[in-house]
């Protein structure tokens, strides 16, 4: 049942067709205990993730799903089908909206007899189904089950949890309930490819999940998956082990995507004017040329699989040569004399065919993106970005951070900023910290002050302790001068002269070993971790440590980095770059609790309050 549309998939060396097939397997098995017609009514949170694991035509042509709304309060529209599927993540306020759906049904009553089923994802919550009794309609299920959605692939080489909360959970809620999700999503890939014989992490986040992998082993009662391990390393990365990484802009065509239009489950809104011809702006009505245009963004698309790992400036002669390309290619019909060449060309003519469209397409993305890299405002921020990851008068009050205030620019703006020259500098001088709060809640409002005692908390914001920045930039090179763009020699290229940390701990992973970096892992946030799993001696490869690339005659290891807390486009990109290097001797896989940008991260820390307006006259 490897299902349409998921070929790209199964192009790597970890075939992750077979997790979507084991899930989507699973979810069919699910609503396929209902009998008769069916109607889904989906949390808006679930749609797109569940999406990449079972089309809606699967589900309406062979399992009687009829109908599938979204899940709102107004309740749900008139409908003959025998089953209702609520399909929930397990929050409180989503169990208010379910028992308004229920009791309007109630009222309405209707010929045809209805039975209510409740599906928790990833699992059931004992605080959920105690709502539901409170509200009085938990007795109206026939069955409340739950169905553990862990890691849903998005390419050939990303896995993503989709769980937008993680780091504010962990890090401002104590909750670690995401981590046990982490650790869960594990074991299922380790039944599926094999037990990963070494695991390294570093980070708070990376030791929880570890114990909890260890205590999960346990309660199998020590039964091995008999399957030859396909990864060979798994390295474990706490977010707050690099925060800084997340607030840079990114640089790579696929970073600035979702730095500017927001990529949801590998799916993109963009405005539609650039996409309409001439004919069409015409013909469409006023409304449809507000209607944002939707984009599926993932290695199906050969031109996009090769633009979105590099850097922007070099995007443009990317696309230029592939236009001169295919308009060759087509100009060949005209040198078709027989019937033999005539035939070759038609039958390269779809692929050709979709090869200009996506042109076309990336070639309006990447002019819409222009727009916003070419701008005073974004080359200022990225001047100033690049200042203080250098380390240049990060003691300071920042005169561009104070205009931007002073112009009320976004204030997820400015809070990346000063974050950034808070990590710079090893924390901000308490003078200089109360200067920018108070400018912050003069100009913006009062309310603002929940969200930077959050950015204090979850460790965005600081006061000044012991300097430790120059040394781990210094040492793991985090500053790259004159990197090449075009054609780079170094990972530095997604974000233009700066590396990512998270990226160069894989790096230094690989070779020449931790062991060299010991005085930066101190440095770092959190405990380190190593951890060997014993692999039965008919399953085991030859020497599979990470680091023995060189003696393992040339064939290359395989390592899943799991980021705990997010991972942005550019660090995929950068673990891409690596892969590909001919003397690097590891393949990546990458996984995350979520896909982030230094935006979503502040938003999902950021306390939305809004002040009471109290006049008594």
């Amino acid at each position: 049942m490897a299902g349409s549309g998921a070929s790209h998939l199964n192009t790597s060396k970890l075939n992750l067709g077979v997790l979507r097939d084991y899930y989507r397997r699973l979810f069919l098995e699910c609503i396929d205990k209902c009998s008769g017609t069916k109607a889904l009514v989906w949390d808006d949170g679930l749609t797109g993730p569940f999406g990449l694991i079972a089309e809606a035509s699967l589900l309406k042509d062979q399992h009687e799903v009829e109908k599938m709304y979204g899940l709102h309060s107004s309740g749900l529209p008139a409908s003959n089908v025998h089953n209702i599927i609520f399909i929930v993540r397990p929050r409180l306020c989503l169990m208010e909206t379910v028992a308004q759906c229920l009791l309007n049904e109630e009222i309405k009553g209707g010929a045809v007899r209805k039975e209510f089923h409740l599906l928790f994802v990833p699992r059931k919550s004992l605080l959920c189904e105690k709502k539901l009794k409170e509200k009085g309609v938990y007795g109206s299920f026939v069955n409340v089950d739950e169905f553990n959605l862990g890691l849903i692939p998005f390419d050939s080489d990303l896995l993503s949890m989709e769980m937008d909360d993680a780091y504010r959970e962990c890090y401002l809620e104590n909750d670690f309930t995401c981590l046990f999700y982490a650790a869960q999503s594990l074991m299922i890939l380790q039944a599926l490819y094999g037990t990963i014989p070494y695991i390294y992490g570093k980070g708070d986040g990376a030791k929880q999940v570890v114990e909890m992998l260890r205590k999960m082993k346990m309660e199998t009662g020590g039964v091995e998956p008999q399957i030859t391990p396909q990864i060979d390393n798994l390295l474990l990365i706490d977010r707050n082990v690099d925060l800084l990484t997340p607030l840079l802009t990114q640089l790579t065509y696929e970073g600035l995507i979702d730095e500017i239009f927001n990529i949801k489950n590998t799916n993109v809104k963009l405005p539609p004017q650039k996409f309409l011809t001439v004919e069409e702006k015409k013909n469409v009505k006023e409304e449809a040329l507000d209607e944002p245009k939707k984009f599926i963004l993932n290695s199906a698309d050969e031109l996009y699989a090769e633009l979105r790992d590099k850097n922007f400036n070099a995007v443009g002669g990317i696309v230029s040569r592939k236009a001169k390309t295919i308009t060759a290619e087509f100009d060949e019909r005209h040198a078709a004399k027989t019937v033999g060449e005539m035939k070759q060309f038609v039958s390269k003519l779809p692929h050709l065919q979709a090869a200009r469209a996506s042109l076309a397409i990336h070639t309006s993305i990447a002019e819409l993106i222009k727009e916003v890299t070419d701008s005073d405002e974004f080359l200022d921020a990225l001047r100033c970005q690049q200042e203080l990851t250098h380390g240049l008068e990060t003691d300071k009050i920042n005169p561009y951070i104070e205009d931007c205030i002073a112009k009320m620019e976004p204030l997820s703006k400015v809070l990346r900023l000063i974050c950034i020259q808070s990590f710079c500098n090893d924390g901000l001088k308490p003078k200089v910290l109360d200067y920018y709060k108070r400018e912050i809640i003069q100009a913006y409002g009062f309310e603002h002050l929940v969200t930077l005692c959050n950015l204090e908390k979850g460790g965005f914001l600081r006061p000044h302790s012991t300097k430790s920045y120059q040394t781990i930039r210094k040492t793991l090179r985090l500053i790259v001068e004159d990197v090449n763009e075009q054609n780079p020699n170094d990972i530095a290229y997604v974000y233009s002269g700066y590396a990512p940390l998270s990226v160069r701990l894989a790096q230094f992973l690989a070779r020449p070993g931790w062991r060299s970096i010991t005085e930066v892992l101190n440095m770092l946030p959190g405990p380190k971790v190593e951890e060997v799993q014993q692999i039965p001696m008919g399953l085991r490869k030859r020497r599979a440590s990470v680091t023995s690339s060189q003696s393992s005659m040339g064939e290359q290891k395989l390592t899943l980095v799991f980021f705990l807390g997010g991972v942005t486009q550019a660090e995929v990109a950068a673990l891409r770059f690596l892969a590909q290097q001919d003397d690097g001797g590891v393949d990546y896989v990458i996984a995350s609790t979520h896909m982030i940008t230094g935006d979503r991260l502040i938003t999902a820390l950021s306390e939305t309050i809004k002040p009471v307006k109290l006049n008594p006259f």
